[in-house]
């Protein structure tokens, strides 16, 4: 393989592996931008991975498996709504919480309803978000370069990773230029003047936690029913953090958090492949080391960056309406 297909190839995976990250970030920003901490992507992520693949198994169905995936996600993010905004609770306490009965509970109903030890059978067919295949695609690859970064890196991913690309563009329009992007991001700043102009502060905080869930849901549906081909324990393995940590590298806006998420998705897909690899005067690499990556640069990241991103003004402070 040449050096330009080689890159091809790690620039495709870097798209698949990103995904879920783009998704997930994408969640958090209304979560966070109206006020409410959310760390809890990755129990909504690994609770709607697990819902998808159970009835992708059952009914033979991504499309529904992605309906229901993306309901348990709401229904989650409502549980966490209605802990911090309704009871003004400590919103990392009930992330955590969220994050923890997710981890069980699924591992849990796995062995009650399938016997596999927590993971769901194997998906195939109309069961899974199979690839998507652009037109021209096979005489596109005698082009070189731009023929083949068309059919190589664009053409050939399931639906899933192209919504999550289009989610990008959808939440920008959102929060930028609509009203209730307006009013989102009027919520996390200073709530106390959204609610003297007579808006609803809950309802806007419960609007945003809602569509947090169902992007978390897409997000964890992808997991299990497009990038894999059932559910396994623990399957988002620190995704969700990840995906927060790309929200806050790329303070809190959309289009520098997908680069963000590219960034990381890049580095996994890079380190994928250097699994095996023989290095002059180090040897072969080792395979901890590779999948330890991602954290570490997440760590980094978040050490170097955290202090120079500001966030939402009100983000984490429970709202207290006057009397």
């Amino acid at each position: 393989m040449d050096s330009l297909s080689a890159l091809f190839a790690v620039l495709d995976a870097t798209l698949r592996v990103s995904t879920p990250l783009i998704l997930a970030a994408m969640a958090g920003l209304f979560s966070e931008r109206s006020g409410i901490v959310d760390i809890s992507l990755e129990g909504k992520m690994l609770a709607s991975a697990f819902a998808a693949a159970s009835i992708a198994a059952l009914t033979g169905s991504a499309w529904l498996a992605l309906l229901v995936g993306m309901l348990v996600g709401v229904a989650l993010g409502l549980v966490h709504g209605f802990a911090c905004i309704t009871h003004r609770g400590n919103q990392v306490v009930s992330g955590l919480a969220i994050n923890i009965l997710a981890s069980g509970l699924t591992v849990v109903l796995g062995i009650a309803w399938f016997s596999q030890g927590g993971q769901t059978p194997a998906l195939s067919g109309d069961a899974r978000f199979r690839p998507l295949h652009f037109p021209f695609e096979e005489a596109a690859r005698d082009i070189p370069v731009a023929g083949q970064f068309y059919a190589d890196v664009l053409s050939g991913h399931n639906i899933l990773v192209y919504l999550a690309l289009l989610l990008v563009a959808i939440t920008w329009w959102v929060v930028y230029r609509t009203r209730f992007g307006l009013r989102l991001r009027a919520v996390g700043e200073n709530p106390l003047a959204v609610d003297t102009a007579g808006l609803s502060v809950s309802g806007l905080r419960y609007a945003a936690v809602a569509i947090c869930g169902a992007l978390a849901g897409i997000a964890g549906a992808y997991l299990s029913t497009a990038q894999n081909a059932s559910f396994v324990r623990e399957m988002t393995a620190g995704q969700g953090y990840i995906a927060l940590a790309a929200l806050i590298f790329g303070k809190w806006r959309p289009v520098p958090a997908l680069l963000a998420c590219l960034m990381f998705g890049f580095l996994d897909a890079v380190a994928i492949r250097l699994q095996g690899v023989v290095l002059p005067g180090i040897g072969e690499v080792p395979v901890q080391l590779i999948q330890a990556l991602p954290y570490v640069l997440t760590v980094v990241l978040l050490a170097g960056f955290i202090g120079r991103a500001v966030a939402p003004k009100a983000v984490g402070v429970p709202f207290v309406k006057e009397r």
